[in-house]
């Protein structure tokens, strides 16, 4: 009896040591594959400013990093320009319902993509970490053209997009004015609804290994990536949030915390019934009329 329990212990342990084993591969893995997107895995662009029967110009831009960056620029009738940011693992295309709508009230856009991002160079993503100097590589391709107004460019964001946007526009005095898709509040705030949402995994215990494993390869804290102490800093300049109340993808009570965060002038949209980045499939009508009297009011002056 007394060999049977120790055999019966030994197998025990063994499969305790197997599961811990393969609880810590699976977490390293999908720290791995959140952080990492190498252009061979990224989904080509299914459409273009064309089939929408927009007059463009395709772009590419090198970041201080030597990567080569890829754009669409859609030409100016107001001398104004908004810059559009996709999200997390997302491309251009994203964008080009909402660049119809703003060429349609005489805007110039910049559809952008960042490293490990699109057609871009790069493999690592460092959620704005490293990002953010695409952003500023881009402003500076903008307001070297003659046709736009350095004094008159607005950005646009939908969710990691929107992140960026605000920590991009805290640094950069010349963005005058900021919409927000759906933007993350903090790593912190929205980790475990976007680690279960991209991973299918549930939170415990998944999401501390799986946090720890990313902070380990990038030497990136995830209490470093915190919209909430960048977008104090955007004022006096205008921010416009939007946040769905049925998001997924990140906290639904990003919007708020942004919006608490935020001084004045801010604005917030919030609607119970919306996903995540759907105001302007789902909103359409409103959300051109909204965003295109706050780019007017506040990059025109009308």
């Amino acid at each position: 009896m007394k060999r049977i329990g120790k055999i019966l212990l030994g197998v025990i342990a063994g499969v305790l040591i197997l599961a811990i084993g393969g609880l810590f591969w699976k977490t390293r893995q999908e720290a791995h594959d959140l952080l990492h997107s190498p252009i061979e895995t990224r989904d080509a662009l299914e459409e273009t400013p064309a089939d929408y029967n927009l007059e463009f110009e395709d772009v590419t831009i090198t970041n201080p990093d030597g990567m080569k960056l890829a754009g669409w620029f859609v030409p100016s009738e107001n001398g104004a320009a908004i810059i559009m940011q996709h999200g997390y693992k997302s491309a251009r295309d994203e964008l080009l319902n909402e660049a119809e709508m703003m060429q349609r009230h005489g805007y110039g856009v910049l559809i952008t993509s960042i490293r490990a991002h699109d057609q871009s160079e790069g493999d690592l993503i460092t959620l704005g970490v490293n990002e953010v100097q695409d952003m500023e590589a881009w402003h500076q391709y903008l307001i070297s053209r003659d046709d736009i107004d350095p004094e008159k460019i607005g950005i646009i964001g939908n969710s990691f997009g929107g992140m960026l946007s605000i920590q991009f526009a805290a640094q950069n005095q010349n963005i005058k004015a900021i919409v927000a898709n759906c933007a993350f509040s903090s790593m912190k705030d929205t980790v475990a609804t976007s680690v279960e949402h991209f991973t299918g995994l549930p939170e415990f215990p998944f999401v501390p290994l799986i946090v720890f494993w990313a902070e380990t390869d990038t030497g990136i804290k995830m209490e470093e990536i915190d919209t909430t102490k960048w977008i104090p800093q955007i004022s006096p300049r205008p921010v416009f949030l939007m946040q769905g109340g049925a998001d997924t993808v990140i906290s639904p009570q990003s919007g708020q915390i942004l919006y608490d965060a935020a001084k004045e002038p801010k604005e917030l949209w919030y609607d119970p019934e919306l996903g995540h980045v759907d105001f302007d499939t789902e909103r359409a009508e409103e959300y051109e009329a909204r965003v295109a009297a706050f780019f007017d009011q506040y990059l025109l002056g009308e």
